[in-house]
């Protein structure tokens, strides 16, 4: 009898997860030497009708890097050898924003804002996650002096 009493506690105590696993869909795919980091991702979410989406996982490496650290006008360059160690952000076909870090050869690790320039070594594999009853937008909503991400849900 007790048993069914923790039985029956555990199936009462079951909720309803916010955003159940049929509302995401997962996205992946592989940039080849060469390619541009910023631009092959964007290119990937308008062929693909992204409209709430987020950057899962990426690994990978660039021979040159572009990025705007913060609070700075313009980006910074530098070609080498670097892993990527980390790539996060939203990306829609209504607006993107990532940033990016990278390592060289001794480890010093520098992030930023991604630009465009980032170049493809031997690989970037990519993972995206796609919220399916979102949209992303990008507006200017008086918080900030930038457009900044708007959650709306799909009607």
């Amino acid at each position: 009898m007790k048993y069914i009493l923790i039985l029956f506690l555990f199936a009462a105590c079951k909720t309803k997860p916010a955003m159940q696993n049929d509302d995401v869909k997962t996205h992946a795919f592989r940039l080849k030497p060469g390619q541009d980091l910023k631009q092959e991702i964007q290119s990937y979410v308008q062929q693909h009708n992204i409209e709430a989406g987020w950057i899962v996982t990426c690994v990978g490496s660039v021979t040159q890097y572009h990025l705007r650290f913060a609070n700075q006008p313009e980006g910074n360059k530098a070609t080498g050898h670097f892993e990527i160690v980390s790539l996060v952000g939203t990306v829609s076909i209504n607006g993107s924003h990532l940033h990016m870090s990278v390592s060289d050869s001794t480890g010093k690790t520098i992030g930023g804002h991604l630009l465009d320039s980032n170049l493809v070594y031997t690989t970037a594999e990519i993972i995206i996650g796609e919220g399916t009853q979102l949209i992303f937008t990008r507006e200017k909503d008086g918080t900030t002096p930038w457009e900044e991400l708007q959650v709306k849900p799909k009607q």
